[in-house]
């Protein structure tokens, strides 16, 4: 019976009052359960307060950025060394943080090594836009950042590793744009990504990382994506913003795997 991980990502949402009320509701509805591993990744300010309120039974606690640095004049950043004992997972390489805070492959791999060194799980996040989609360079664009998100682990730190697949071209604007990704357009890039594990670490080591699915997860299709093969959970963004969506998509998770 293997373990499923599913990801809260809150993005820029929530003040410390409402993340401790969410978080309060969450322990409300979510069962406790060792064949799921629930992350809650708050904004940076919220990371103490629901620290604090959350019952770590239930709920690991992860970071959705980190500086590639320990220390230094970076104002505005936040080191992996600041976050030691605090969080045990880090989001890296999101869409949105390559599309709008300009992050590149090189930068990516930096934190990436700097969430290892400091014994915090990276969960490096890969995917195709619209564009390359549709002019036949998806599978490359995703094959080459996972090659350079990886590139300055060794193959014993891949097994720590999560890989998210999220097809930008499928994630939720917050304005109505974005369309599913049928699991049937999912399987065959997750696929992709464990064969250029194997490439790259040699032979079984591509299923050492742990692959996640994100992009516009909700109630209704969370289970299809879950029988998806090579998938090990999902990365959730708005729908894990509603404590009821959020607890249906965990319970989903919890029955996928007892139905295996």
């Amino acid at each position: 019976m293997a373990e499923k991980l599913v990801v809260a990502n809150w993005k820029m949402n929530l003040n410390p009052h409402q993340a401790s009320l969410l978080v309060h509701r969450l322990d409300q509805k979510v069962t406790a359960g060792r064949s799921v591993e629930v992350v809650l990744c708050p904004p940076f300010v919220d990371l103490y307060p629901v620290a604090r309120d959350r019952n770590p039974k239930k709920f690991k606690l992860g970071a959705q950025n980190i500086h590639h640095l320990d220390e230094g004049p970076f104002t505005g950043e936040v080191s992996p060394a600041m976050l030691q004992g605090l969080v045990d997972f880090v989001i890296v390489g999101h869409s949105e943080r390559r599309r709008h805070a300009h992050e590149d492959d090189k930068l990516i791999a930096r934190k990436v090594a700097a969430a290892v060194r400091h014994g915090l799980v990276p969960i490096l996040c890969v995917g195709d836009n619209l564009f390359e989609r549709e002019h036949g360079a998806a599978r490359k664009v995703v094959a080459d950042q996972v090659t350079a998100g990886l590139s300055l682990l060794t193959a014993a730190e891949i097994k720590d590793t999560v890989i998210a697949y999220e097809p930008v071209w499928a994630i939720s604007q917050g304005d109505g744009r974005g369309s599913y990704a049928k699991p049937h357009e999912v399987e065959p890039m997750v696929t992709h990504i464990r064969q250029t594990v194997e490439e790259l670490y040699g032979e079984g080591a591509g299923g050492e990382p742990r692959v996640l699915y994100g992009g516009s997860v909700n109630p209704d299709n969370v289970t299809a994506y879950l029988e998806i093969a090579g998938v090990d959970g999902l990365l959730v963004g708005g729908a894990s913003l509603n404590y009821e969506q959020f607890a249906a998509i965990v319970a989903a998770a919890q029955a996928a795997v007892h139905s295996k």
